[in-house]
This record gives structure tokens, sequence and C-alpha cells, in this order.
């Protein structure tokens, strides 16, 4: 009887469980380091360094998310980068989507000089200070656009739309709309957007993330009633490291203790807003990366 060949003439079943086992190990590899911060953020810190929190908390504790969360700038910060992610998602995405529909349209008079246009600002940009310069004489400095007009057009993400309109929308739509009278307006709403949902969830997460992250920008632009959440958790880490060389009243051993807590509930706090949406959109995710790859 011949058995069905898999992974280098293995069976399908030998090749099925050496696949699962790579995958675990993969899974494993990545999974452990947010595993590890999770169980550092609630051990105690000199038990971590000790290696005595390989797989479980030591010393349970609560400190340092009590010390993040005790500070009062934490509530603003959290709202402000809701409000960027939210508006600088939605800006984002539109602007992608509304470039990469006309760069994917061959009979674009000029295609070909307009897309060099484009993919040259993925390779050269001005830098920090002409950007800055840029940014202060248009009157966006403490202003939260400043993080959204300078960069709102990734052009890595229109290159992926504008593939996923290109191998996926089949021709004959474009076609019959136009026949039926539909302009490209009436086309790209009825049509592309519709039929797009997969690759916008892409785009959504991968906007999402970016302006949930971003602290930089925010740090050279917005006053500090204005600093969304990673800046001010920042600011916290900051503040309690800076404690440890003014101990006052507490030991240093104890500061030191407190800081290394509020370090690695810091990037608990940070990680887990975007940790929780992704569950929700993963399917849309992978259908919409695959389906905007370029086909071989």
């Amino acid at each position: 009887m011949n058995k069905k060949q898999g992974l280098r003439g293995m069976s399908d079943k030998t090749s099925d469980i050496v696949l699962v086992v790579l995958t675990a190990l993969i899974m494993l590899i990545i999974a452990y380091p947010l595993y590890y911060v999770l169980v550092a953020s609630v051990s105690d810190p000199y038990d971590v360094y000790a290696g005595k929190t390989f797989l479980m908390p030591s010393q349970f504790t609560l400190e340092g998310y009590k010390a993040v969360f005790s500070n009062s700038n934490l509530l603003n910060g959290f709202l402000n980068s809701v409000k960027y992610t939210v508006i600088g998602t939605l800006y984002s995405v539109t602007m992608v989507y509304i470039t990469a529909y006309p760069l994917s349209k061959k009979d674009l008079p000029g295609h070909k000089w307009i897309s060099i246009f484009f993919i040259i600002t993925m390779y050269f940009g001005g830098g920090l200070i002409p950007t800055y310069l840029v940014v202060r004489d248009t009157g966006l400095l403490n202003n939260m656009w400043a993080l959204f007009l300078p960069g709102g057009v990734a052009m890595g993400n229109v290159i992926i739309v504008r593939n996923f309109f290109e191998n996926n929308i089949p021709r004959d739509m474009f076609e019959a709309a136009e026949i039926d009278g539909a302009d490209n307006l009436t086309t790209f709403v009825r049509i592309v957007v519709p039929l797009s949902r997969s690759i916008m969830a892409v785009m959504v997460v991968f906007s999402m993330v970016a302006y949930w992250n971003d602290w930089f920008t925010a740090l050279i632009y917005l006053q500090k009633d204005q600093y969304p959440f990673p800046l001010v958790l920042r600011g916290i880490l900051i503040t309690t490291e800076a404690m440890t060389s003014m101990t006052g009243g507490m030991s240093y051993a104890e500061s030191n203790r407190i800081a290394e807590l509020v370090k690695f509930a810091s990037m608990i706090v940070a990680a887990a807003p975007m940790l929780i949406m992704y569950p929700f959109v993963q399917k849309y995710f992978e259908q919409g990366f695959m389906t905007g790859a370029v086909k071989g």
C-alpha cells in the first residue's frame, strides 16, 4: 500500500506531528517572553533575578500595578491614547484606501511616475529637524493632528492594499459598473470598499498598534496634558527609578524593588489593550494579510 507522502517523503501522519511540534515550539518561543514579563510583574524582583520565576510567580504582589494605577495622569493618558488611536486609524486607513485605489488602475495617467514618487518616500525622508520645522510653521505644535498629518500614509500599507485591489477584485466588476454609468467614486464606495473588508481589518490593526504605541511623536509635538498612555507610563517609570537615588525614608533595596515592579507592570499595562483586541479581528487579519500579498 502506498502511503501519501508529506514533508520530504514522510507519511501524512508523521508530517502532521512534525508540523504540530514545530508550531508549538515557535508559539512557546514567541509567547514565553510576554508570559515571563507577566509573571515578573507580580513577583519579587530579586526572585526574578535569581531565576525563581521560570513558570510561576514567586512572593505574589500587586505593588507594581498599584503604583502604576495610583498615578493621577494615567486615566487622562489612556483617554488621550484612545482618542488618538481612533482618529489616527480612521484617518490613516482612509488615506491608504484613497491612495491605493488610483494606483491600482493601470490606465491612470502618469501611473508609473506617480508610483515611483510614492515609493521614493519609503527610502528617503527629511529627518527629524526639517519635519519639526514644517510642523511648527504649519501651526501644528501642541495639536493632536501633528501625530497624523506628517505620516498619515504608510507606503508599505498602500502597496499591500493596492495588490489586494489588483489581485482580488475582478476587473469585470469595474467594467460592469462603468457600463452602468458609475463614476470612480461610486465604484470605490459601492464595490471596492465592501469587497475589501478583510484587508481593511489588516490596515486597522496595523494603524491601531502604531498609534497606540507611538510616544516619541507626542513627546516632540505635544504638551504634557496631551500625552498619550505610553508616554504617561514612561513618565511613571522614570519617576519611580529616580526614587531609587532619593530614597528618603525608604531603603535603597525597597525603592529599587518597587522600581523594578513598576517596570514590568508598565509593560503589561501598555500591551494589554492591543492583546485584548487582537482575538476579535484575528480571522480578518489573517485572511486579509494573505490575500493582500503579492501573488507569484
